[in-house]
């Protein structure tokens, strides 16, 4: 039999009680609780959530990279780059959600939590491939989606729509080669059409 799940004010208090200092904060916000700590307590902070009785998230259930540059609350006014976590209590029945900021936009680095939860290993890489963010202590931290030659990170809200390079099967050489992209970028404009007494209407 489950446990039932306690109201999300209730799960923040004991959350930020298990944390302390180790929090920046924890919010409730649209039913859900949001830990948000800094890159040099992540780590800590984490094993705090597997381990402390009261909180006892056993699952890491989801792991991706944020680019918070275009987020009006951010701007450029804060970190650019986070990891943001879902972490799930089967035993208790609770669920949270946890957001590192990389401190160095142009190398983001924050630590990895594979020795806690294996499930990260993917994740991270993912979020590494896509984003570019550093987990620090993974051992295997290599691109999962993009292809060996791979310039960049695309999720990332300055990557060009076209990319840098592009791949093409050589019939003279036998094998794929890259070159630069010749796409040349555009912006795609909507076309609208404006007829008078269109439908109907006058």
């Amino acid at each position: 039999m489950s446990a039932i799940a306690i109201q999300p004010e209730k799960l923040r208090d004991l959350v930020a009680a298990a944390l302390g200092e180790k929090a920046r904060s924890v919010t409730v916000a649209l039913g859900e609780v949001t830990v948000e700590v800094s890159a040099a307590q992540y780590y800590a902070a984490m094993q705090v959530l597997r381990d402390a009785p009261e909180c006892r998230f056993e699952q890491l259930v989801d792991l991706c990279g944020m680019d918070y540059s275009t987020y009006a609350e951010v701007g450029t006014e804060g970190a650019r780059f986070a990891a943001v976590s879902h972490l799930l209590s089967v035993s208790l029945n609770q669920r949270v959600r946890v957001r590192v900021y990389a401190e160095d936009d142009e190398y983001p680095v924050v630590a990895s939590v594979t020795p806690l939860w294996s499930a990260a290993n993917w994740f991270e890489r993912e979020a590494f491939d896509l984003y570019g963010i550093v987990f620090e202590g993974h051992d295997d931290l290599r691109r999962i989606l993009t292809d060996y030659g791979f310039i960049g990170h695309p999720f990332r809200k300055d990557f060009p729509l076209s990319g840098h390079v592009e791949m093409r099967y050589d019939e003279e050489l036998g094998r794929v080669v890259y070159q630069p992209v010749t796409i040349e970028p555009r912006e795609i404009t909507p076309r609208i059409i404006r007829e008078e007494k269109y439908g109907g209407l006058h």
